[in-house]
C-alpha cells in the first residue's frame, strides 16, 4: 500500500492542468458499448476508476488500445456480457452504469451489485425505479441478494419521474433509453456537468436528446448509434479542490484547461471568502458546448469565514467540493458553517484534521462549524474516500512540519499523477511504500 509524505509550509506557484473529468469519462466509456463501430476518446483522466471501466469492458471482448496517455480507441463490436469480471464490478460504485447501457443494447442482463467509495448509504432505488419505469424488470438472485437479472420485457412509460436528483441514476435512464422504441421524457433529471458531457457524448454518435442542462430530458431512439471521436471535458471538481489549494496554502498559481462555467455558484463562494480569481478564456474549444480556459488563482489575502455552505443539485455547490473547501476555512478567520446534507458517513476526514489542529465542532451527522483561523500541524493521517483523500493532501500542504497521508489509493482513484503535478509546482511530497 503507498502514502504519501509531504512537507508542509511551503507556498506553491506556477501551473498546473485540469485532467478530463473522472465523472464524465466513466458514464462515456459505459456508453462507448450502445455502438458496435469504433470510437476514440481524448482527455481521458489516467486513473484507477477508468482504468477498471475499461478492464470490465476488455472481460466481455471490447477492443481498448491506448493511444497516448490520454486517449483511448475502444472497439465493442464483439461482446459478451455473461463474461463481465463481477469482482471489478464488485470494486467501484460507477460499474453501476453498465447496467444501463448494457441492458440498452442486450435487452438482458446478469449482474453484481457495485462497490465504490464507503461515504454513507448510497440506495440503488432511484435507479431501479427508474429501470422499472423503462420497462425493465429486476430480479435479484435468490441464493445471493447481491446478483441481479434485468429484463427489458414491457414498453417504456412516456414520461418517467425520477425518485430524486441522482447522478447515475439519470445516466442510467439516458443510457437505457437512446436505443429505445419511442420517446421518453426523464423529470427530476440530474442536470451536473457530467450528465452533460455524456449527452453531448450521445449525441455526437446520432442520438436524440433534448433538454440538455436541464432537469428534463427527451429521448427519442434510434437505432443504432455510429462511431466516432469525443473530448471529454476538463474536471470541475479538480478544478475547485485546486481553488481551494491556493486559498489553503497561501498560494498563486495558474489553473490550466479549465470550463469555469461548470462552476459559476462555487466561484463565487471563493470570492466571497476574499479569494483572487482572474479568468482568462481561450480561443481553443473542446467542442462547441463550453469554452476552456485557465484561472489565475491568488491565496496571499486573509481568508473570511463562510457565513454558510450547502452543497446542493448542480448548478448548486457540488458535493464533492465541500471537503476541499473545509480545510480552507480552517486557515480563515471567524466562525464557517458546512452542511453537507447529500451523504451521511462523509466526516471521517474531520478527524484527520483535528489531528493536526483544526478547531472544528461535528453538530450532526451532515454538519460541521469550521472556527479559524487555525495552525496546522503534521500528522500521519489517512484517506478514507476519494475526495477526503485530496483534501488532506492540501491539509498537509497547509501545515507546518511532514505528514503522511495514507491509503492514497483512494487519491489515485480520481486524480492523474496528483503528486508529480503538485511537485511541478513546488510542493514537497514523494510517494512511499509502506
Amino acid at each position: 500500500m503507498s502514502s504519501f509524505i509531504i512537507q508542509g509550509g511551503n507556498s506553491l506557484h506556477g501551473s498546473i492542468k485540469v485532467a478530463g473529468s473522472k465523472n464524465a469519462a466513466t458514464p462515456i466509456i459505459a456508453a462507448t458499448l450502445l455502438s458496435k463501430e469504433e470510437i476514440i476518446l481524448h482527455n481521458v483522466p489516467l486513473i484507477e476508476d477508468v482504468k477498471k471501466m475499461l478492464q470490465i469492458l476488455v472481460s466481455m471482448g471490447s477492443k481498448v488500445v491506448w493511444m497516448d496517455s490520454n486517449s483511448v480507441k475502444i472497439d465493442n463490436a464483439n461482446l459478451d456480457p455473461n463474461q463481465m469480471d463481477m469482482k471489478l464490478v464488485s470494486a467501484m460504485r460507477s460499474s453501476i452504469l453498465l447496467m444501463g447501457s448494457l441492458v440498452g443494447r442486450f435487452g438482458r442482463l446478469n449482474t453484481k451489485e457495485p462497490g465504490g467509495c464507503q461515504i454513507g448509504s448510497r440506495s440503488l432505488d432511484a435507479h431501479f425505479i427508474g429501470f422499472k419505469k423503462l420497462g425493465i424488470d429486476i430480479f435479484r438472485d435468490k441464493d445471493n441478494d447481491k446478483y441481479y437479472t434485468l429484463e427489458k420485457k414491457h414498453p417504456a412509460e412516456e414520461e418517467i419521474n425520477l425518485s430524486e436528483f441522482s447522478v447515475t441514476g439519470t445516466e442510467n435512464m439516458i443510457l437505457a433509453s437512446v436505443l429505445n422504441q419511442g420517446k421518453v421524457k426523464i423529470n427530476i433529471a440530474a442536470a451536473e456537468p457530467s450528465v452533460q458531457d455524456l449527452c453531448w457524448f450521445l449525441v455526437s454518435l446520432g442520438a436524440e436528446i433534448e433538454g440538455i442542462g436541464t432537469n428534463f430530458l427527451t429521448i427519442t431512439g434510434v437505432n443504432k448509434l455510429r462511431g466516432g471521436s469525443y473530448y471529454v471535458m476538463p474536471d470541475p471538481i479538480e478544478t475547485g479542490t485546486f481553488i481551494s489549494l491556493a486559498g489553503a496554502t497561501k498560494s498563486e498559481f495558474v489553473i490550466e484547461n479549465t470550463a469555469p462555467e461548470f462552476l459559476t455558484l462555487a466561484i463565487e463562494k471563493y470570492k466571497e471568502v476574499g479569494l483572487k480569481l482572474d479568468i482568462e478564456y481561450l480561443d481553443l474549444q473542446a467542442n462547441k458546448n463550453y469554452k476552456l480556459a485557465n484561472i489565475k488563482v491568488s491565496g496571499k489575502v486573509e481568508l473570511k469565514a463562510i457565513k454558510k455552505l450547502h452543497d446542493m443539485p448542480y448548478p448548486g455547490f457540488a458535493a464533492d467540493l465541500i471537503q476541499p473547501f473545509t480545510v480552507m476555512m480552517t486557515q480563515a478567520k471567524g466562525t464557517s458553517l458546512i452542511h453537507d446534507w447529500m451523504y451521511d458517513g462523509r466526516l471521517k476526514y474531520v478527524a484527520e484534521l483535528q489531528k493536526m489542529g483544526a478547531d472544528i465542532v461535528v453538530s450532526d451527522p451532515h454538519r460541521i462549524v469550521v472556527i479559524g483561523s487555525a495552525p496546522l500541524f503534521g500528522k500521519e493521517i489517512t484517506s478514507f474516500d476519494l475526495r477526503a483523500g485530496a483534501t488532506l493532501i492540501i491539509a498537509a500542504l497547509a501545515a507546518s512540519g511532514e505528514s503522511k497521508v495514507t491509503n492514497i489509493y483512494q487519491v489515485d482513484r480520481g486524480y492523474q499523477e496528483l503528486d508529480l503535478r503538485l511537485s511541478k509546482m513546488g510542493a514537497k511530497i514523494k510517494r512511499v511504500e509502506d
